[in-house]
């Protein structure tokens, strides 16, 4: 909540103030003190620590905190003509004279056109002009009793003319004004609010980034070092901020940033650390420099994420392997679910493929794609979880020579391209970041692509099969997923069932994944009916991922060439199950599926998204929202 303090340098205006901060509903908003000058300045100065967002004050009081350099906005209730008319009233009240003679003592503030004032009331004013609150007894000795008939001022000039023996009256500030000072303080609070929020943004987006960022001011006094900066520099925010850029990063070179305000691009640097790409550019505002920001990344890390998305896309030869011969399984689920893709393969139109992780989505797209009428094209399968979104755009749509740092000579063909006449398929598509998704959605509607940093349309002919393990409605409705997209994605779609609901299934895939892994490790193993029956009886979480590497690690480690049921048990460890969680309802939520496999894998993050067919990085976000603490058994 916004916070204004209210500095009343006397009791009638804190009494007034309050009833009217009463009547606009601030009550909640606004702290009241009554303290003046020097002793307001020091409230003002411990405010500072304090979160308020606006002070109100008035007279000398508020030109005396103004003038402390107290970094909170200042709102002063100003002196109005109305307010000077009703003291000259009160004046020839108390002097019972119809022009008496009236000394004001006021700051610079107080006195706007008060001579024009006086002279159409038939006032005989003098004006003592203050500086400081120390020279009003000074200003008061220079005048007589004789010549003087009130004096007007602020709270300390009325205390010390009292004195002195003179009439005395204070200035006082009139509903109004006091109601303007404490709607505008609103309007300050308010955008003060904003400022924090975005500066918090800034803060969060800095602190976060995968980046180092540096920021210096004109004279090279750094002002930002990011905790990236940090690792990466091997260097403590602490011992950087406030000091020349020089003194600790020589190696970065922004002197012509700062005087000409050229942009840099691409340097490479060697930190003592190990080597890093710089680049360098000016803040600019309002036409003048007002310092140099540098982000940096590491150059290993881009080589190294660079060749693991190279090697992905090209691991899979731009071909689909499998074929629906390939998905094993007799129950009538798996049958009616085959039957359903086979008819939506010789339909020309973009597939949406649902269902948990582990039950074979990519073997359904890649059966799709080579039963359809492309299956001559390529198939390329891009993992949208798996890529930061900037990475995600440019493999997905290419880009130009030249489009960023890093951007190699001739350019590059994305897999939009590289796929024409051919299949895309998009796993993970609910991980997709908004504005991915809009560039999606167009390349849907108008069947053409944009690399990046290029002005002209590349038509392209593919077709989309997009995969998901979440229910794209919810995060529809959560704001999470473009609803149009969802709809155009949804035009045919696949829902392959869980490997506990396949009723028959699990003794047939058991022994083809034996059979498959007696040749890969040269192994003679067999298993028994009963040990068949007894996975079947096992809920399966991770499906038949979860299956395949349960099977390959009988094989591996059982140590016997017949598995019965005994076998299975032992190495199921269904007694590590906490007792109470052992119903179908656990296993078949997503946190009861997490829960289980985490067991199972004795808390080993990498196993763990092996078996449940996720990446470690989507397992980990996993484990954040069911706040799920992974403790390892050892």
């Amino acid at each position: 909540m916004s916070r204004i303090v209210f500095i009343a340098p006397d009791k009638p205006l804190f009494l007034q103030g309050k009833k009217i901060i009463e009547e606009l509903g601030l009550t909640q908003k606004v702290e009241i003190y009554l303290a003046r000058l020097k002793r307001a300045v020091r409230l003002a100065r411990a405010l500072q620590h304090a979160d308020v967002d606006v002070i109100v004050s008035r007279g000398g009081t508020a030109r005396l905190i103004m003038e402390s350099n107290v970094l909170i906005p200042i709102v002063e209730i100003p002196i109005t003509g109305q307010d000077l008319a009703q003291s000259f009233y009160e004046a020839k009240k108390v002097a019972t004279l119809e022009n008496p003679r009236v000394a004001i003592l006021a700051f610079k503030n107080m006195a706007y056109d008060i001579e024009v004032l006086s002279d159409i009331l038939g006032i005989k004013l003098s004006i003592l002009p203050l500086e400081r609150t120390e020279d009003i007894p000074s200003k008061l000795e220079g005048l007589s009793i004789r010549d003087v008939d009130v004096v007007i001022g602020g709270t300390k000039t009325v205390s010390v003319a009292k004195q002195k023996g003179f009439l005395s009256l204070p200035v006082r500030s009139g509903d109004f004004s006091i109601r303007t000072a404490f709607l505008e303080a609103e309007k300050i609070a308010l955008g003060r609010k904003i400022e924090k929020e975005r500066a918090q943004e800034f803060k969060v987006l800095v602190d976060y980034s995968i980046q180092g960022i540096i920021s210096t001011d004109r004279q090279k006094v750094v002002r930002v070092f990011n905790p990236t900066a940090e690792r990466l520099l091997n260097l403590d925010a602490k011992d950087i901020i406030g000091k020349k850029l020089e003194s600790s990063l020589s190696f970065i070179e922004i002197e012509a940033c700062l005087s000409e305000g050229k942009e840099s691009f691409g340097q490479i640097a060697n930190t003592g650390n190990g080597w890093i790409m710089l680049n360098v550019a000016p803040i600019i505002v309002d036409e003048a420099i007002l310092g140099a920001i540098i982000t940096f990344q590491d150059i290993t890390r881009i080589q190294e994420m660079e060749m693991k998305i190279r090697n992905e896309v090209m691991a899979k030869k731009l071909m689909a392997r499998y074929r629906f011969e390939d998905i094993v399984g007799v129950s009538q689920e798996i049958t009616e679910t085959k039957r359903i893709a086979r008819e939506i393969a010789q339909v020309d139109a973009t597939v949406l493929i649902t269902g948990e992780s582990g039950t074979g989505k990519e073997l359904f797209a890649q059966s799709i794609h080579n039963e359809s009428p492309r299956r001559n094209g390529p198939f390329i399968a891009i993992n949208c979880a798996a890529l930061p979104p900037n990475l995600l755009e440019s493999e997905l749509f290419g880009y130009v020579e030249g489009a960023f740092t890093g951007a190699t000579k001739k350019g590059k063909a994305g897999v939009f391209e590289m796929a024409h006449r051919g299949t895309i398929f998009l796993d993970e598509i609910s991980e997709m970041d908004k504005y991915g998704q809009s560039r999606l959605l167009r390349v849907l509607q108008e069947k053409q692509v944009m690399r990046l940093g290029d002005d002209k349309y590349i038509p392209v002919d593919v077709r989309i099969l997009a995969a998901t393990n979440q229910e794209l409605p919810t995060l529809v409705r959560e704001g999470q997923f473009r609803q149009d997209l969802y709809y155009r994605l949804k035009v045919l779609t696949v829902d392959i069932p869980p490997l506990r609901n396949r009723h028959g299934d699990v003794g047939c895939l058991a022994k083809r994944f034996l059979e498959y892994y007696n040749e890969i490790h040269g192994r003679q193993v067999e298993i028994t009916d009963e040990a068949l029956n007894r996975l079947a009886q096992h809920d399966w979480p991770g499906n038949v991922r979860e299956l395949v590497h349960f099977i390959e690690r009988l094989v591996v480690i059982a140590g016997t060439k017949r598995l019965d049921e005994q076998d299975i048990e032992k190495y199921l460890d269904v007694s590590e199950i906490p007792k109470g969680t052992r119903d179908a309802s656990w296993t078949t939520t997503e946190e009861g599926r997490i829960r289980s496999a985490l067991q199972q894998c004795n808390a080993n993050i990498t196993r763990t998204a092996q078996q449940l067919g996720m990446d470690r990085s989507t397992l980990y976000r996993k484990l954040k929202m069911y706040k799920i603490e992974v403790k390892k058994n050892y």
